[in-house]
């Protein structure tokens, strides 16, 4: 009795052994396959969302509780907070549209009507402030205009106002971007000052003709 209770005592150990070493195999392929996924992800590109920022996303502190056409016409009439860029605040519910493309997988960008960096500055505070998702912001530099930032970075979406406070589109971005890369870009124009909150929500709705 006491052999085959030995017997039974170190199948016992080689069993538990055994559990334990299968279950250290099963943890490693778990790793080994987050870590093949981790690496197909860094491979997969991100839609690239091309957002105008003034007149689009936000807009001058005074426009606040004023219709689309008052704010245009502030515009117009260069009122002063048009200046203020610091003060800037979203249009609408742009953070939370943002939020949810991003959220989808889309890599969002934003253009600035700005051409110093002094000024690219306080469109970040506004974006910081407001908690907009974070985002390269791009800006004309050297000469640059905005059609060469669009065809620089070739953005599977481009989003932006209509310009109409000055003088529309022979001021918008998508205009004067060669036919060639145009045909690879979606355009979507809203209104100035209308914000983004009527756009699908769904970035494949987003993509759709």
């Amino acid at each position: 009795k006491q052999g085959n209770t030995h017997f039974r005592n170190t199948n016992f150990c080689t069993y538990s052994e055994l559990w334990t070493l299968n279950q250290k195999k099963f943890q490693d392929y778990l790793d080994l396959w987050q870590i093949k996924r981790d690496n197909v992800n860094k491979y997969i590109p991100k839609m690239k969302v091309l957002i105008f920022l003034h007149g689009t996303l936000i807009m001058h502190k005074s426009a606040e509780g004023k219709t689309r056409k008052e704010r245009v016409r502030q515009v117009e009439n260069d009122d002063l907070s048009v200046h203020d860029y610091a003060s800037y605040i979203p249009i609408g519910n742009a953070v939370e549209k943002l939020k949810s493309w991003q959220s989808q997988g889309a890599e969002i960008l934003y253009l600035s009507s700005h051409e110093i960096a002094e000024d690219v500055e306080k469109d970040k505070i506004v974006l910081k402030k407001y908690n907009f998702p974070k985002g390269q912001i791009f800006y004309r530099q050297n000469s640059e205009t905005y059609k060469d930032i669009a065809e620089k970075i070739i953005p599977d979406i481009l989003i932006e106002d209509d310009c109409e406070s000055i003088g529309g589109e022979k001021e918008m971005t998508i205009t004067y971007v060669k036919p060639e890369i145009k045909q690879k870009i979606k355009s979507i124009v809203v209104k100035e000052f209308y914000g983004i909150d009527n756009l699908p929500s769904d970035l494949s709705d987003l993509l759709t003709p």
